[in-house]
């Protein structure tokens, strides 16, 4: 919890007392709910967010429409319960009209059917990326300002197929929604390109021992696509590295995410060279992006370059100050005037062009990279292509994508 309370956050745990920093409304003051991950394997992802939500706050001066900014922060352990838990506890007890978050996918799924049930509350997703959030059954007053985990994946599959030759992919991945929606994505692209899928090996949130898996992996893959996070990558890598696992890796967005790159060991060894994808990139030389990660590097503990954790956050906390700017930090009745103007918001983030489609989902630029090593020893996300405005159907068209079905364990399947 040590970051919240060096960028000096409230904080509001699920469960806590209504008294403790309150965020009822006062005079001149505008406050935000933030729900993030402070508990469990993805802890630094959740401690990262708060990061580029500062970052967000601070271009605004801390201020929006002459109203000083108020955020409260609940936390929740990547559990639907406890970010449900938690995102009630800012509504109904501490008074938010506005919340931001969650971090993990079936978390976003759980709050989204949570916001359908407070018509007048307005939530922005954080970086929950899995599919179903907005594609089926969306809820009219949550936004996604940051794309989701299959979109994320655009080119990856054609690029391991196509320049780098596997035939041949298993998958290691975690069992919930968000890593369903990345490997649908990877595997819509390369399994259309005529590569196969053999095995996936789904596991459970916070697996310590990868053992089994490694030794059932089959012996003719040409690659293993990951697509674990936070201390579930870390122990994965580690373990495959110490098994003398030789298949090359595919990395899922999470799994080379710099909340990875950065940590102890010899995963290095394992990760350099793996292709990846996702909405952002280390390498990254616009000024949009410079300005971004020089303001990201002023908070505390940083990591060397901003994780996708604190841009999705970024992402979502500045397109609501935005929306709240134009119209003069007066939601409207029931908030109605601040989800007009968050529709039809659209502006340059640090990666490119943010706009929305018709369930309030993002249209944004991907990017295709390859782990690299700096001169100094860390590793980054170098950019190999930028996949411009990609858009959550990912380019087929809306039959084409609605034969796929919804995604799942199952789904798709290309043995």
């Amino acid at each position: 919890m040590n970051i919240i309370r060096k960028l000096g956050f409230a904080l509001a745990l699920a469960g806590a007392p209504a008294a403790l920093d309150s965020a009822l409304a006062e005079d001149g003051t505008i406050s935000i709910g933030v729900v993030s991950i402070f508990e469990g394997p993805f802890t630094v992802q959740g401690q990262d967010t708060l990061r580029g939500v500062e970052v967000a706050v601070k271009e605004f001066g801390g201020t929006v429409a002459g109203k000083k900014i108020k955020l409260v922060v609940g936390s929740s352990d990547s559990t639907p319960d406890s970010a449900v838990r938690a995102t009630r506890k800012l509504v109904e007890q501490d008074g938010v009209e506005f919340v931001i978050g969650p971090l993990s996918g079936d978390e976003g799924i759980a709050v989204k059917n949570y916001a359908a049930t407070k018509p007048n509350v307005t939530f922005l997703n954080g970086t929950s990326g899995a599919q179903e959030t907005t594609m089926r059954d969306p809820a009219p007053n949550f936004f996604r300002f940051g794309t989701d985990g299959a979109q994320w994946m655009a080119g990856l599959g054609r690029y391991a197929y196509d320049n780098k030759g596997y035939r041949k992919v298993a998958v290691v991945a975690e069992d919930y929604s968000f890593p369903y929606t990345q490997v649908f994505g990877f595997m819509s692209e390369f399994c259309a390109a005529g590569g196969k899928v053999p095995e996936k090996f789904w596991v459970p949130i916070g697996t310590k021992d990868y053992s089994s898996v490694i030794a059932a992996m089959p012996d003719d893959i040409d690659a293993v696509f990951v697509d674990l996070g936070g201390a579930d990558s870390v122990n994965f890598l580690t373990q495959y590295l110490q098994s003398g696992g030789s298949a090359p890796l595919v990395g899922g967005t999470v799994t080379v995410d710099q909340t990875v790159l950065t940590a102890k060991g010899r995963i290095r060894d394992v990760l350099i060279g793996t292709p990846s994808a996702g909405p952002l990139a280390d390498s990254l030389d616009t000024p949009a992006w410079n300005a971004f990660v020089t303001a990201y590097k002023a908070q505390p503990d940083a990591f060397p370059t901003p994780s996708l954790f604190a841009h999705g956050y970024y992402l979502n906390a500045k397109a609501l100050l935005l929306a709240l700017d134009m119209i003069g930090g007066e939601p409207g009745d029931g908030g109605a005037k601040l989800r007009s103007e968050l529709a039809r918001t659209t502006f340059d983030g640090p990666t490119g062009r943010v706009s929305l489609d018709e369930n309030r989902n993002a249209i944004a630029d991907i990017f295709l990279t390859e782990v690299a090593e700096n001169q100094d020893g860390t590793l980054y996300n170098k950019l190999v292509k930028v996949v411009p405005q990609v858009n959550q159907k990912l380019g087929f068209t809306p039959e084409a994508f609605a034969a796929f079905g919804a995604v799942s364990r199952e789904n798709p399947s290309c043995q």
